[in-house]
């Protein structure tokens, strides 16, 4: 095989698909649900900004009431 000096077997090339301008079907369905996400997290953690402690005690309070009924559940 005649090639440059130093190189061994055939030359690797690549080729990648080019992509579409539109987006596809898939990615439209992933940006929606992302776009949702973002107003759920929104309306969930709400825009009021309350103080962090806030909704860490929040969080402290349901996971003990988790707790509790999963304990009740089990005995």
């Amino acid at each position: 095989m005649a090639g440059l000096p130093g190189e061994r077997g055939l030359p690797v090339t690549t080729t990648e698909p080019v992509r579409p301008a539109v987006p596809r079907a898939r990615e439209v369905q992933a940006s929606v649900l992302a776009a949702f996400q973002l107003v759920e997290d929104a309306h969930y953690f709400g825009s009021d900004r309350r103080p962090r402690r806030y909704r860490t005690r929040l969080l402290a309070e349901r996971a003990v009431a988790d707790r509790k009924l999963a304990r009740d559940m089990a005995s």
